[in-house]
């Protein structure tokens, strides 16, 4: 190696992950989207606290182990069970970044509930069962979470929407509205935030290939497929697609955007 050669490696400063210093909280965490997106945060610096009514959510310190070292030997992820349509989940979850990790600046809001019905068969028990996760979980993440980083002087929020925030879904009353009014709730975190140094957005996602069709479908495998060539794209979305668009939104490189409905569903809603 020549002088000039070693001087330039010399002054090249290891870039940081890209999240290193964040602490983040993924609800619905345990599969899909969710999961992919706690993977990700982890790999690019953060520590996380995962959150989610099924038990397997607490498999996920294994499923992605960073290597210790002598600077960082702490755990990145601190699994939670907990039901979100509970006031007390949040607050847990919240207080658990918190003393776990010294704070919180990132939350996506990824726990969702799907129900396909007609309008006149969707019962009152329906109605309030999709908005309880959706949009009733969705608010109390969001107040505890904007209530941290406000004390954190800043953060970012990022909610898993859909395209039926925009258009309507036959058969999606409940769902459909459910997200509607986690877009409108988005809208006013970025307002009422902005001053205070937080950001809030939605991705508008299309149809994903997750098994998030299974809990309300028989024919999950049939209806994703019939989506497939509705597409421009041609092909419905893979959970990490979306995954990526989360993180975009809740790292420095969105910095300019803020009470957005981001559309991820390979040019559905462009027809």
């Amino acid at each position: 190696m020549n002088v000039a050669s070693a001087s330039a490696s010399a002054s090249t400063p290891t870039e940081a992950p890209e999240f290193a210093g964040k602490v983040a909280l993924v609800t619905g965490a345990a599969r899909g989207v969710g999961k992919e997106t706690v993977g990700l945060l982890v790999a690019r610096g953060a520590r996380v606290v995962a959150v989610d009514v099924r038990p397997e959510v607490r498999t996920l310190p294994d499923e992605f182990p960073v290597a210790e070292s002598g600077t960082d030997p702490e755990p990145r992820i601190l699994p939670l069970t907990g039901d979100i349509t509970q006031e007390e989940t949040a607050v847990q979850a919240v207080r658990s970044a918190i003393d776990a990790f010294g704070g919180l600046d990132i939350l996506v809001n990824n726990a969702g509930r799907m129900l396909s019905k007609p309008v006149t068969e969707t019962t009152a028990e329906d109605w309030d069962t999709v908005m309880a996760v959706n949009a009733r979980g969705s608010f109390f993440f969001a107040r505890e979470a904007f209530r941290a980083m406000r004390e954190r002087g800043g953060g970012a929020i990022v909610s898993t929407g859909s395209y039926t925030c925009t258009v309507a879904l036959p058969e999606g009353a409940a769902y459909s509205a459910s997200k509607g009014a986690l877009a409108q709730l988005t809208k006013v975190l970025a307002v009422e935030g902005g001053p205070l140094g937080i950001r809030a957005n939605i991705v508008a996602a299309g149809v994903i290939e997750t098994d998030f069709l299974d809990t309300f479908r028989t024919d999950s495998r049939a209806y994703l497929a019939s989506f497939a060539g509705a597409q421009p794209l041609g092909r419905v979305a893979q959970p990490a697609e979306i995954a990526e668009v989360l993180c975009f939104l809740v790292s420095p490189r969105s910095g300019y955007v803020t009470g957005s409905v981001v559309a991820a569903d390979g040019g559905f809603t462009a027809i």
